[in-house]
């Protein structure tokens, strides 16, 4: 998982879209895809669900799953084929992570800013506005981040609700969401490539590579040797039992510790608990003065990365159904996160199917706090749905879904 920098947003990006520059740009955008991603064919499907929402005059938000570096480009395939452009909302560090230039090309395109790890107000605004009166479709990823895991869900967080709900207050046009999903497969096989990356990591590792083991049992190894590494980290002692409890226990541990430095106790989900932890530890460097020791506050940001990059990993993932792309997929986690890599290699071609669901209209109802969250278990479940219906129509089709991979993991695996 990457490392986005974190401070306080130092300026604000809004959208200036400019539609003839998106459809001219197309060509450019499909190089990319098929060149840098190894993207062969787009699959668009449902597409008549968003184009149903949009002939209705309201306002549309999108909730993609986000599990690849690729799903904006892979959108705007389907922005292309309706001719419609998107709005989509990213995270600050898009932008700061790019020159002046394509700063203002990704404005062009329909993207605006929003500060994840603060209140960011005006970034809210914008989606409300958005909702309430453009004619585009605005794109907000509930996972929040990359995650690598095209079969699971991570829990949706509750903004993309919230601006939904919002923008339904006293509505000058209907508002709906409309999930979609996004499933990559290999149309080539990728082992080569997969058993070249598995020496580098094992070598990182100052470890012999064992090319004569099973490919999965070497990822296992590797798993649970990083995994005792940040047991030792952090509690100074490795533990015993299946991998997921073990991932689970030392998640907990680590929130624990920054939740008693830090004297905050916030309930929810792991993502969400970590959102809630990093917000408070920005404000505090934000009001810290000059003199004022930084390195706690500082060491909080690390565990809380530590928490997000841990829960990246499911533990029984691969074990679960080991099929060519929850393989790659774990080991594309594994270049980010011990090589340092920026984006993973392309291994071999994939293609990809976008799925767009039936409309779910948002209505407001007054004095109910809990609607947000009700809404956030929708839309992760109808998504989670689409992914499940892609992969089962697919079985088969399109390319092989599995490649015959030894399957034996040690017993610790879970």
């Amino acid at each position: 998982m990457n490392r986005d920098p974190l401070q306080r947003s130092p300026a604000r990006w809004s959208p200036k879209l400019w539609p003839w520059l998106v459809r001219r740009t197309r060509p450019f955008r499909r190089l990319w895809l098929a060149r840098r991603c190894g993207l062969d064919r787009i699959e668009v499907q449902g597409l008549e669900h968003l184009r149903g929402a949009l002939a209705g005059g309201g306002g549309v938000l999108l909730t993609p799953n986000h599990s690849d570096h690729s799903d904006a480009l892979v959108l705007f395939e389907a922005s292309d084929q309706l001719r419609q452009p998107f709005h989509f909302m990213a995270c600050y560090q898009v932008f700061t992570q790019n020159n002046r230039l394509m700063r203002q090309f990704m404005r062009w395109h329909g993207l605006f800013s929003v500060d994840r790890e603060g209140t960011d107000l005006q970034a809210f605004r914008q989606g409300v506005e958005i909702l309430r009166q453009s004619p585009s479709p605005l794109v907000i990823y509930p996972e929040g981040e990359i995650y690598h895991t095209n079969d699971h869900l991570t829990p949706f967080r509750g903004g993309a609700a919230a601006i939904a709900l919002a923008a339904a207050k006293n509505p000058t046009r209907p508002i709906v969401c409309v999930p979609c999903a996004m499933k990559f497969w290999y149309v080539e096989d990728p082992t080569p490539a997969l058993l070249s990356l598995m020496d580098r990591l094992e070598r990182r590792l100052f470890w012999t590579a064992r090319p004569e083991l099973p490919l999965i049992e070497r990822i296992y190894r590797v798993a649970e040797g990083l995994l005792a590494l940040k047991e030792i980290e952090h509690r100074g002692a490795t533990s015993a039992g299946p991998l997921p409890d073990r991932l689970a226990s030392l998640i907990e541990t680590i929130l624990q510790r920054v939740q008693a430095r830090v004297q905050l106790t916030p309930g929810g989900t792991v993502p969400e608990r970590v959102k809630t932890l990093r917000q408070h530890t920005m404000k505090r460097l934000a009001a810290a003065t000059p003199d004022a020791d930084r390195l706690p506050d500082m060491q909080n940001l690390d565990d809380l990365f530590s928490v997000v990059q841990l829960y990246s990993y499911p533990g029984d993932y691969v074990s679960k159904n080991p099929s060519v792309e929850r393989v790659a997929e774990t080991l594309d986690k594994f270049e980010e996160d011990v090589l340092q890599a920026t984006l993973p290699a392309v291994r071999g071609r994939r293609n990809v199917c976008l799925r767009f669901g039936e409309p779910l209209p948002v209505e407001r109802v007054p004095g109910r706090r809990d609607a947000a969250a009700g809404l956030t278990d929708a839309l992760e479940e109808r998504v989670q749905e689409l992914l499940d219906r892609i992969n089962a129509d697919r079985k088969g089709v399109g390319g092989p879904a599995h490649w015959p991979w030894t399957t034996h993991q040690p017993a610790t695996s879970g």
